[in-house]
């Protein structure tokens, strides 16, 4: 990965003062450098942001090293706000590169027990950018621009109802012109979850 050690130079940083802001050791930063190892997804993030470049701009000049396939994982999405605007990138995720070819993915941080016990607080679902699910898919969905909620999906001839899994929560049930007026929008299918362990 000699893109690392050219942004490194470039800002005047050396191996070690590269490696304390990652913390890691300055053999990392050196192993990195040489193409014979790959930053975690932690690491990943300090890099770019102190080099100031995009963690796909260091992935994409990786040399010998496989290509990664790193998504954002966001704290929260909101509507009118694309997804490649959200500044709040709180971690990255790797998927397969089997994933990233069936389209544009996402993390999102859970929040709320109304997904329970499935989805727990903490916890990081991986989502395909989508404007539609099947029934009963489990989704991400945007409702009067507010941030999103993760939810079943329940298609009626009249409307949508976003089910909880946590059955000390109510479905929400939203008919067609609410769906419109308001409105309820899905923006991505739940395709993975990341369980986290505080």
């Amino acid at each position: 990965m000699s893109i690392i050690r050219e942004l490194r130079l470039k800002k005047g940083l050396s191996q070690t003062e590269l490696a304390e802001v990652c913390g890691v050791h300055q053999t990392a930063v050196s192993q990195w450098e040489k193409g014979r190892t790959t930053p975690d997804a932690e690491s990943l993030r300090r890099l770019a942001e102190t080099l100031g470049v995009s963690a796909d701009q260091i992935l994409g000049t990786a040399g010998e090293a496989v290509k990664r396939h790193l998504v954002p994982v966001l704290g929260y999405v909101r509507a009118g706000i694309p997804l490649e605007a959200i500044e709040e990138i709180i971690d990255y995720e790797e998927i397969t590169p089997e994933t990233a070819a069936l389209g544009e993915h996402f993390g999102l941080k859970i929040t709320g027990e109304s997904m329970m016990p499935r989805f727990c607080p903490g916890d990081v679902v991986i989502v395909r950018r989508q404007t539609d699910v099947d029934n009963g898919d489990i989704a991400v969905v945007l409702v009067n621009g507010l941030d999103a909620t993760v939810k079943k999906i329940i298609k009626t001839g009249s409307g949508i109802m976003l089910m909880p899994l946590n059955s000390a929560y109510e479905p929400t049930v939203y008919m067609n012109k609410e769906i419109d007026a308001l409105p309820v929008s899905i923006i991505g299918k739940v395709v993975e979850l990341r369980g986290k362990f505080a």
